[in-house]
């Protein structure tokens, strides 16, 4: 009887990779199986790309707890933001002159990016989390940024007097995870900031980084942040041996 990898060597790859290997053919084209596959996936991304997250239900939930304030970018809709992605990153100036300055270590910004899959399955298990790790500090109240992208936070960060700002922001979604959720951790927000002024946590998803080891990295960069005074590629993570860190109710 003959053993089903040697009829088929790629089938032992398949089975720790999400990546499209050795699909076959059938003629001149793929099998019928890989193409749905693909046009499915594709579907996916294009869904997370141009869906809405429900701002105004999160905004609900996450107010029996924490103060919340909602604000959008100078996209005005979803087509212009993704014509325009300087507009996503400034906040629109009627929203902004209602932020009000105060004395916090931290503001944790909640964008919609290019997934509201991922903002919606992931962003408020990943903040619950990293809040209660992060219990000792002065967190400012949440800010759920629509049509915004990464730079969006400095622009808020800078309002609110934060002296670092983390947006969990859907990231652009591929053909194998259209769900995947990224924080960005910047330093003294202001608008200007470089990319090279942040550090980044990507892949947070249900077959990529888990919520509560996402959370553990996001809070360790943060109080190494406070602590030098900067993040970047000057920050490097290297958690390894680090206390546990403690948890709040």
């Amino acid at each position: 009887m003959s053993n089903p990898i040697d009829l088929d060597p790629f089938a032992r790859f398949r089975s720790v990779t999400r990546a499209r290997i050795g699909l076959g053919r059938a003629g001149d084209s793929l099998p019928i199986r890989a193409v749905l596959d693909f046009q499915l996936a594709h579907a996916r991304a294009r869904d997370a790309v141009h869906g809405h997250v429900d701002f105004a239900a999160m905004a609900a939930r996450l107010g029996e707890t924490l103060p919340v304030t909602r604000l959008r970018s100078r996209a005005a809709d979803r087509s212009i933001y993704l014509a325009r992605p300087d507009l996503g990153r400034r906040v629109d100036p009627a929203g902004l002159a209602t932020v009000q300055k105060g004395d916090w270590d931290v503001a944790f910004v909640i964008a919609d990016g290019l997934s509201a899959a991922a903002v919606e399955a992931h962003a408020e298990i990943v903040l619950s989390a990293c809040l209660r790790r992060l219990g000792d500090l002065k967190i400012a109240p949440v800010v759920l940024g629509e049509q915004a992208r990464v730079a969006f936070g400095d622009e808020v960060g800078e309002a609110l007097g934060a002296r670092m700002v983390v947006v969990l922001i859907g990231e652009r979604p591929g053909l194998s995870v259209p769900d995947s959720l990224g924080a960005y951790l910047t330093f003294g927000p202001k608008v200007g900031r470089r990319d090279s002024e942040r550090n980044c946590i990507s892949n947070i998803h249900a077959d990529g980084l888990p919520h509560e080891t996402a959370a553990d990295k996001i809070a360790w960069l943060i109080r190494e942040a406070l602590r030098l005074g900067l993040t970047g590629v000057e920050l490097k993570e290297d958690m390894s041996g680090a206390a546990a860190l403690p948890l709040t109710p």
